[in-house]
């Protein structure tokens, strides 16, 4: 960081302003805090990431121009410094050099949490290797808002970023996620939406329950829920499908256990561990009722007296 970005720095302003109300900022401590903000309605910001981007002695962020509608939404007298994935090599050391010379950093993205799908995940690696606090100021998170948004299982997710844009890698990627026992969400453009759905219908099966969230919190937004089947065929029609996509997946269907496979387990259980605790497990394991196991293990354990 020049001197003449230090002197600039050391004579702003550092408030934020809500409606007519200007608040201070309280002085950073030195660290490299990453900062969500909004993915679409900038109400959605919090206080805390408010009066971190306003006090921070640094300010990073992947295009100046976004991050400037924000910082002049709530009168922040920040001058933003480009950190992206074209210029991460000479823009990283730099932001390294700040947090060594004890000054505070705060890296945010164009939307949402930093680090999810963009080159701050180095940053923060390296920070963290060089022994500097890494503090996250958390906020909006498209894949979250998605998920819970869906209507799909939210017990157990993964987030896969996004796919490949070759469909023989997309359709490997796909393959290769088919039994995760988890709801699985995807980050997709709007162009590619309608193959990622028909090759998703392909690999993943025509019933499994999906959603495609679009434009999420802002005016357009929209949730489209279905089966792949339904979701391939209504956007094979579509042309033009603008706004930001998350694609979310239900996990797949939980086939019921074989009987004589069921039998097999209560059975090796029921010389491991006491009746009810066998009863507990096997329910763990297998999803069916407790009782309907316990029974079935006083009549295997009656049929062997």
């Amino acid at each position: 960081m020049s001197s003449d970005e230090k002197n600039g720095e050391t004579g702003r302003r550092r408030s934020f302003r809500l409606h007519d109300t200007t608040i201070a900022a309280r002085p950073m401590e030195p660290a490299l805090y990453l900062v969500a903000t909004p993915i679409g309605n900038l109400g959605d910001i919090t206080l805390r990431a408010l009066e971190t981007l306003a006090g921070a002695d640094v300010l990073a962020c992947e295009d100046t121009r976004v991050t400037r509608v924000l910082l002049d939404r709530f009168g922040i007298d920040n001058r933003p410094f480009s950190y992206h994935e074209h210029n991460a090599d000479e823009a990283g050391p730099r932001l390294l050099a700040a947090l060594e010379a004890g000054r505070s950093v705060a890296l945010v993205s164009d939307a949402g949490t930093p680090l999810v799908s963009d080159p701050g995940y180095r940053l923060a690696q390296k920070a963290i290797k060089a022994g500097y606090r890494v503090v996250p100021v958390p906020g909006a998170s498209a894949p979250l808002a998605a998920l819970v948004g869906s209507g799909l299982p939210n017990d157990s997710f993964l987030f896969a970023g996004f796919l490949p844009t070759k469909d023989k890698a997309r359709r490997d990627r796909l393959q290769s996620l088919a039994q995760t026992a988890s709801t699985l969400i995807f980050f997709e453009s709007p162009h590619r939406i309608a193959a990622t759905l028909h090759a998703a219908h392909d690999v993943l099966g025509a019933n499994r329950q999906a959603a495609v969230c679009r434009e999420l919190t802002k005016a357009y937004e929209e949730f489209r829920r279905g089966t792949l089947a339904e979701l391939s065929l209504h956007y094979a029609d579509v042309e033009n499908v603008k706004g930001e996509i998350v694609l979310v997946i239900g996990p797949p269907e939980e086939k019921a256990p074989d009987a004589s496979d069921v039998d097999a387990l209560l059975a090796k259980l029921a010389g491991e561990l006491p009746t009810a605790q066998a009863a507990t497990e096997a329910a763990r394991m297998t999803g069916l009722p407790r009782k309907e196991l316990y029974r079935k293990l006083l009549d295997l354990k009656g049929s062997d007296a």
